[in-house]
């Protein structure tokens, strides 16, 4: 009998298309060794093209989802992705402030397409709520605008986004630059140490679920037990793989490739 991999547990919303959400979040675990969880929070139907449609689940759906994995088989980390409203942003925040687990924070706003994937007035219960519990935020450029009014043009503009995230209580701040012109370049900081990630820029649209397989890889590393700078070396090496390898499905934006370390052809 083998032992038990790290455990990891993420908070998300289902894509039924696969490319994002717990199905992108599960998929990334796999691959990076560590066994994936699921506390679904809403269910989308959703493909290429965008959402057609999203039903969040009652609170106490989360709650007992939550309780049943952390309670019986434990974590090692904990993911959170589409949290939908205020009620259940509050209600994830007051799950993990009791798990002794490190924590990352995907604040999904929108998705790929430009659906919105979280309640304007959710967002103080966001910076308030959730931010707090967080061992890192990965906020993009559009998120972090939403959450604090910083837009980014330059890499100044970064450490002010960084500075903005971290007024709001997470250990650290992941600027996701994936929308800033040239190479793909991110920002971690704690505050007091900078560390510049870039990788250059793929030529391909299909990009579906980056932020989810980012913020999942950093999970997995930090439940192995590595420190965060290098989680998220490591989770931004697998996602500039998976970015590279994205393929097409259906007629619109296709998902980055979860198993391209894996392909033999």
């Amino acid at each position: 009998m083998s032992a038990a991999p790290p455990r990891v547990l993420t908070v998300a919303g289902s894509d039924s298309g696969g490319g994002a959400g717990i199905q992108a979040d599960l998929k990334t675990m796999l691959a990076l060794g560590v066994h994936g969880m699921s506390v679904i929070t809403a269910v989308t139907a959703q493909n290429s093209l965008g959402v057609q449609g999203a039903w969040e689940l009652p609170a106490e759906a989360v709650r007992a989802q939550y309780r049943s994995v952390v309670d019986d088989i434990g974590v090692q980390a904990v993911k959170t992705g589409m949290l939908s409203s205020a009620a259940l942003v509050e209600t994830v925040a007051d799950l993990l402030s009791g798990t002794d687990a490190p924590v990352v924070v995907d604040p999904v706003g929108v998705s790929k397409h430009g659906d919105a994937l979280l309640a304007t007035e959710a967002l103080e219960s966001v910076r308030t709520r959730l931010l707090p519990v967080a061992t890192v935020a990965t906020p993009n450029l559009d998120e972090v605008a939403q959450l604090t009014g910083v837009r980014v043009e330059d890499e100044d503009g970064m450490r002010r986004a960084a500075e903005a995230i971290l007024a709001h209580g997470p250990h650290w701040a992941l600027i996701k630059g994936g929308h800033y012109p040239g190479d793909a370049l991110d920002l971690l900081t704690d505050g007091k140490e900078e560390h510049w990630l870039r990788a250059p820029r793929h030529d391909n649209t299909h990009t579906h679920g980056t932020g989810c397989t980012l913020a999942s890889a950093v999970a997995s590393g930090l439940a192995k037990g590595l420190p965060v700078p290098e989680a998220v070396r490591q989770a931004k090496e697998y996602v500039t793989g998976a970015i590279e390898t994205g393929f097409a499905l259906g007629s619109g934006i296709g998902p980055v490739d979860h198993g391209w370390r894996f392909r033999t052809t």
